[in-house]
């Protein structure tokens, strides 16, 4: 048997932090959001109560959205009753594009599925892929001004 020595992998630096998206229910969301800013030494970006639903499947409603930023990365914490439309809810990251228009049609190109079309809100433009093998995640850029 031949054992090899470790190297650390060596990655370019990401342009942009990804979000790891956490769904909360209302009665646990202050517990979990004081816990995670405690624990993580993050802070509290926004808290919005009154967000557009449309970023949660449900163009017609408002939830709560609290974004958080710290040394674990970007946390968008969702807080609804759970009861969301497909495929809200299980993309569990969201992607910083430059250009959401390009990153969707390479995407395609690529093989991906367009599950939500591109939306505007809070400031960005957002869709939700479903890459090959599928993995589902939103892709999001600062809205054009």
């Amino acid at each position: 048997m031949t054992l090899r020595a470790s190297v650390t992998p060596n990655y370019a630096k990401l342009n942009t932090v990804p979000e790891n998206r956490v769904d909360v229910s209302p009665g646990r969301a202050d517990a979990f959001v004081r816990a995670f800013v405690g624990f993580s030494q993050g802070k509290i970006v926004s808290d919005d109560r009154n967000a557009p639903g449309i970023e949660v499947g449900r163009p017609k409603d408002t939830y709560r959205r609290v974004r958080i930023d710290s040394n674990f990365g970007k946390i968008p914490v969702l807080v609804t009753d759970g009861q969301l439309p497909y495929p809200y809810g299980r993309e569990i990251n969201g992607y910083e594009v430059a250009n959401l228009t390009d990153t969707v049609n390479k995407a395609k190109a690529a093989g991906a599925m367009v599950l939500v079309d591109p939306y505007a809100a809070d400031g960005r433009q957002a869709a939700i892929v479903s890459f090959p093998g599928g993995y589902i995640a939103e892709i999001h850029s600062a809205a054009s001004k």
